[in-house]
C-alpha cells in the first residue's frame, strides 16, 4: 500500500520541525510496516512509509538524486519503469536501485515537471521537491487510485496519502464543507477535489 505525507514551509527561518513530520507519519504507519524514512531541509519535509514489493533491499525512501537536491517520497506502482529506465540508461543515466521510485528523478531532470508525467504508466502518487529551483511537485495518477490530500496554509502547503496526516500537522482548518456532505449523501462518495474538509482538497 505504502503511503507518503510531508509539508513546503516557505518562511524565511522555516520553522517546521521532525517532530511534527514523524508525528504525521505515525498516523499512516498502517500503510507501510517495512520501512520509514523523512528529511527536512530548507522548509521542506518529506516521509514515506514502505510496504516493500520491488527491490526489497534497495528501494527505501526518500531517494535523493547524486547532487541531493532533489527528492522524492512515492507511493503506487509505475508498471513501464524498465522501459523507462532503459531509456535514461542510453542517455548516461546511472541507477543505483531496481525500483521503480528511482525512474522519477532523472526523469525529472530529462524532461521537466510537466513532460515526465506522460512518460509514466501507472497508479501512484509522490512529492518531489527541487532545492535548486525552489519547486515543490505534487503528482498523482490521472484516475486518482492512489490519494493524495493537500492544503495551503497561511505558512505554506501540507500534504498527505490520508486526511488524517494533514489534520495531525495541525494547520488544517476543520470547518466541514457542507456541499461535501451533500455529497456525500446523494453519492455515497465525495467528488475529487473536494474532501470533507473545506481547507482540504
Amino acid at each position: 500500500m505504502c503511503g507518503i505525507c510531508g509539508f513546503y514551509d516557505h518562511r524565511a527561518g522555516a520553522l517546521r520541525t521532525e517532530s511534527e513530520l514523524v508525528q504525521m507519519g505515525e498516523t499512516i504507519r498502517h500503510r507501510g510496516p517495512d520501512a520509514h524514512g523523512s528529511t527536512l531541509e530548507q522548509g521542506v519535509g518529506l516521509h514515506s512509509r514502505r510496504l516493500r514489493i520491488i527491490d526489497l533491499e534497495g528501494g527505501d525512501q526518500p531517494m535523493f538524486s547524486e547532487d541531493g537536491q532533489i527528492a522524492v517520497v512515492f507511493n503506487g506502482e509505475i508498471f513501464n519503469f524498465q522501459e523507462i529506465r532503459a531509456g535514461l540508461e542510453r542517455k548516461g543515466y546511472r541507477f543505483r536501485t531496481r525500483c521503480d521510485t528511482e525512474v522519477l528523478l532523472p526523469l525529472y531532470l530529462e524532461y521537466g515537471p510537466e513532460e515526465m508525467l506522460h512518460h509514466l504508466n501507472g497508479f501512484f502518487a509522490f512529492a518531489l521537491p527541487d532545492r535548486r529551483r525552489r519547486r515543490l511537485l505534487l503528482a498523482r495518477d490521472r484516475m486518482g487510485v492512489k490519494p493524495l490530500y493537500y492544503a495551503e496554509t497561511d505558512w505554506g502547503l501540507v500534504f498527505g496519502s490520508e486526511l488524517k496526516t494533514l489534520r495531525a500537522e495541525g494547520s488544517l482548518d476543520l470547518e466541514v464543507d457542507p456541499t461535501a456532505v451533500l455529497d456525500f449523501l446523494c453519492l455515497r462518495y465525495i467528488p475529487a477535489p473536494k474532501t470533507i474538509f473545506r481547507a482540504a482538497r
